[in-house]
């Protein structure tokens, strides 16, 4: 079993940056795919972006070329750069492992990190 640990949400004003951070618990080398997905109060989960072993990431189409995500095994920890974030950013992000490229399923989930935009 995986615990993952999400941290670097907090309230940022639009435009800003943050950076979310993911530590597992142990080696992240077996987990095929790791990343972020994020859940707005009255919305469905949505995928925010995934990276493979094989570095092959996928974004959902409402950040792309504002997110970036990237994965540090040494640090056994996926990353999630935010930039130029919007009102409609807001939510909680959750850190998912598994074994789907696009994390339409997983086997691992955080406990989430509240990310706030707002003036």
């Amino acid at each position: 079993q995986v615990q993952l640990a999400e941290s670097g949400g907090g309230l940022v004003q639009p435009g800003g940056s943050l950076r979310l951070s993911c530590r597992a618990s142990r080696s992240i080398d077996s987990i095929y795919t790791l990343g972020w997905s994020r859940q707005a109060p009255g919305k469905q989960r949505e995928l925010v972006a995934a990276i493979t072993s094989a570095g092959s990431t996928t974004y959902g189409d409402s950040v792309k070329g504002r997110f970036t995500i990237s994965r540090d095994t040494a640090e056994n920890t996926v990353y999630l750069q935010m930039n130029s974030l919007k009102f409609e950013d807001t939510a909680v992000y959750y850190c998912l492992g598994g074994g789907h490229s696009d994390l339409s399923d997983y086997d691992y989930r955080g406990q989430g990190t509240q990310v706030t935009v707002s003036s």
